[in-house]
């Protein structure tokens, strides 16, 4: 009964997260992977000993092709995000990439082309716009699927506020990591990528999920009248519900944090956003989404 009875504080604790990551994301701005403002990635993966990044950079320094990302991945394998290059640009590249001498060694390195990927900066700003659209659909198709799903109730709410709860949790789970994102994008240069807007989908899926779980019991609670006021039903809905969410949640964060501290460079920032994202989404599903219900109820009885 303590998240019922106090859901203006905790409501409260949402709003200045989300306010606090809108002024993240408004002072630091959004670090745009080539994904969405366009360049060249390539990859590649050294037969022998992997050179040190330092000596990577240095010798691209000297192609003069602007600014550059160079990450580890794998044992051996090198990821370069840079602008986007024109054909000879790209061999120059290569070439220069061979003349490196192995750290302790005179061998020169020698590596394998897994891929390079060249996107236009038309390309990145149409992608960006539809990156957008399609987190903003997928949120209202939840909620919209969540207020069908919750039909049969219309007392002491109507299903409708059951999807809206779920928009305004929805939003809160995407609104966070995106503030987080753009502080990290200012500290480390971390970008925002494809893999960034995967982490988000999952996100919502993951909290809709715990959302969900406790509306169900609560939509039980009601049918089966187990209290007399809906407060009531509401915290005991949360009480019987909150182990299962922790513990789901708890389970799924640490295997993340494994992969993050354990697995390959390339997959360190989707694992790092994800269980952030499931953290937060798990708050919501038990913080924010119950005592919007509530607060939405006691609005209603107060307007009568």
């Amino acid at each position: 009964m303590f998240i019922a009875k106090n859901k203006y504080l905790f409501i409260g604790i949402s709003i200045l997260m989300v306010i606090a990551s809108f002024y993240s994301v408004y002072t630091y701005g959004l670090n745009l992977g080539i994904d969405f403002k366009g360049g060249s990635i390539l990859e590649v993966d050294y037969k022998d000993a992997r050179p040190e990044v330092v000596a990577i950079k240095d010798k691209i320094k000297e192609l003069n092709i602007g600014e550059v990302v160079v990450q580890e991945t794998g044992d051996k394998g090198v990821i370069i995000k840079m602008k986007d290059l024109k054909e000879e640009e790209r061999v120059k590249l290569m070439d220069s990439l061979k003349t490196i001498t192995l750290t302790g060694t005179t061998t020169l390195a020698s590596f394998d082309e897994k891929r390079f990927d060249s996107i236009g900066p038309v390309v990145g700003e149409e992608l960006k716009r539809k990156t957008w659209v399609a987190i903003g659909l997928v949120m209202l198709m939840i909620a919209l699927f969540v207020a069908f799903a919750f039909r049969q109730v219309s007392y002491p709410v109507k299903s409708y506020k059951f999807g809206i709860a779920t928009l305004i949790s929805l939003a809160h789970d995407t609104i966070i990591p995106t503030g987080i994102m753009a502080y990290f994008g200012y500290k480390y240069g971390t970008e925002i990528d494809i893999l960034f807007i995967s982490a988000l989908l999952a996100i919502l899926g993951f909290s809709v999920h715990d959302t969900i779980v406790v509306f169900d019991r609560v939509r039980e609670n009601l049918k089966n009248k187990v209290a007399k006021t809906f407060e009531e039903i509401v915290g005991i809905s949360i009480n019987q519900t909150f182990v299962r969410s922790i513990n789901t949640s708890a389970t799924t964060i640490f295997t993340l944090l494994a992969l993050y501290f354990f697995g390959g460079e390339s997959t360190k920032t989707f694992s790092l956003i994800l269980a952030i994202g499931i953290f937060f989404g798990t708050y919501s599903s038990v913080f924010l989404a119950s005592p919007i219900l509530l607060m939405m109820e006691s609005w209603q009885e107060k307007s009568k």
